[in-house]
């Protein structure tokens, strides 16, 4: 079982069973899984640039991505319909805990100028949408091997009902938010 796992079933589901007041340890929030898209827009002009950004992509989430192809012709973009234009991944379970294990304590430190994560980019149904401008950050990526860098789009997906309750399970699983003063 994966550490966060443990310390979530073991210390965090009681804490949040006091702090949010529930009666039912079926109502605290939980972790359901986290999607991570990445857009790999050179892939038009390069398709080496496909199977570099895909190799990394599985190299950060341990689980090989999803190509994702475009639903429509766009001719200001250059884009035909069926061209390879993303990858995507969705994690559950243990290698879900592991991966935001390894963000938390190992990647998001590694941000420059790193002052605390915006608590505002929730959707308003208790998930937390995160932004990642490289992918430099993971120390699974080798500079070396990499061509270019690329932004991805983390999202992790909680069963919260409410944006508050979404950020406490996420800030007592480690998730370093501003604080605002």
């Amino acid at each position: 079982m994966a550490r966060l796992r443990d310390a979530y079933h073991k210390v965090i589901v009681s804490e949040l069973m006091k702090k949010l007041k529930y009666k039912n340890i079926h109502q605290v929030p939980k972790l359901e899984k986290i999607v991570i898209n990445m857009g790999v827009s050179d892939a038009r002009e390069n398709p080496k640039a496909m199977d570099v950004a895909s190799s990394e992509l599985a190299a950060i989430s341990g689980q090989k991505p999803l190509l994702r192809r475009s639903k429509k012709s766009i001719s200001a973009f250059k884009l035909r319909e069926g061209m390879p234009i993303g990858l995507k991944v969705t994690l559950r379970s243990n290698r879900m805990y592991e991966f935001f294990d390894r963000l938390v304590n190992v990647s998001i430190p590694r941000i420059r100028d790193f002052r605390g994560l915006d608590d505002s980019k929730f959707d308003g149904r208790g998930n937390y949408n995160l932004g990642l401008t490289e992918q430099y950050i993971f120390p699974e990526i080798i500079l070396d091997k990499s061509d270019k860098a690329r932004g991805m789009n983390i999202t992790i997906v909680t069963s919260a009902k409410s944006d508050s309750d979404a950020k406490e399970l996420l800030a007592m699983l480690g998730m370093p938010f501003r604080s605002n003063k």
